[in-house]
C-alpha cells in the first residue's frame, strides 16, 4: 500500500479529502509515564511545587489536540468536536497512564490529535516534576481504538 502523504515524484504534500464523505470519527490513544517511586508519592499525595500535576496536564492534553495542526506539518484542521483526556496514578509501573478520545464529524479521522494529547500529557507532567526525577520514561504511545470513515474501525488487540 502506497504512502498517502506523498505524491508521484516522491514530494510530501496534504491527502486531498475534498471527495471524502463527512463522517463521525473517533479516535482514542494511550501511553504512560514511568517514574520513581518518591515522585509518583509526590504526584499522589498533591506534594509538586508546580501544583496539581495531574490537572495542569490534563489540560495540557487537551490543547495538545486542539494544535496538532500546528504542530505535524501534514495534518488537516479539523473541527474537534469532543477531547477528554484521562490521567490514571498506576502504582505498579510506578506512574501515570495517560488516554484520550478525541471526537469529530469530518473527512479525515482524528488519530493524531489523540496521539498528541497524549503525548502532551505525559511531556507536562515530566515538565512539572523533572526537578525531582529527570529519569522519568515515557512510552507505550499507541492508537487504541479509531473508528469512522471509509477504512472502518480498528481497534488494538
Amino acid at each position: 500500500m502506497p504512502l498517502t502523504h506523498f505524491d508521484a515524484q516522491g514530494q510530501a504534500h496534504m491527502v486531498d479529502v475534498s471527495d471524502k464523505e463527512v463522517t463521525d470519527r473517533v479516535a482514542v490513544a494511550a501511553g504512560y509515564i514511568k517514574m520513581a517511586q518518591d515522585t509518583f508519592d509526590l504526584i499522589s499525595e498533591g506534594r509538586a511545587k508546580k501544583g496539581d500535576v495531574l490537572g495542569v496536564a490534563r489540560l495540557a492534553g487537551i490543547m495538545g489536540a486542539k494544535k496538532t495542526p500546528d504542530l505535524i506539518p501534514l495534518c488537516h484542521p479539523l473541527p474537534v468536536t469532543k477531547v477528554a483526556v484521562e490521567l490514571t496514578l498506576d502504582p505498579d509501573l510506578p506512574g501515570v497512564q495517560v488516554e484520550a478520545t478525541v471526537k469529530t464529524s469530518g473527512q479525515t479521522g482524528v488519530e493524531m490529535e489523540a496521539l498528541t494529547a497524549v503525548s502532551t500529557a505525559a511531556l507536562t507532567v515530566y515538565d512539572m516534576t523533572k526537578a525531582v526525577d529527570k529519569a522519568m520514561e515515557i512510552g507505550g504511545i499507541r492508537v487504541l481504538l479509531k473508528d469512522g470513515g471509509k477504512s472502518g474501525r480498528y481497534e488494538a488487540k
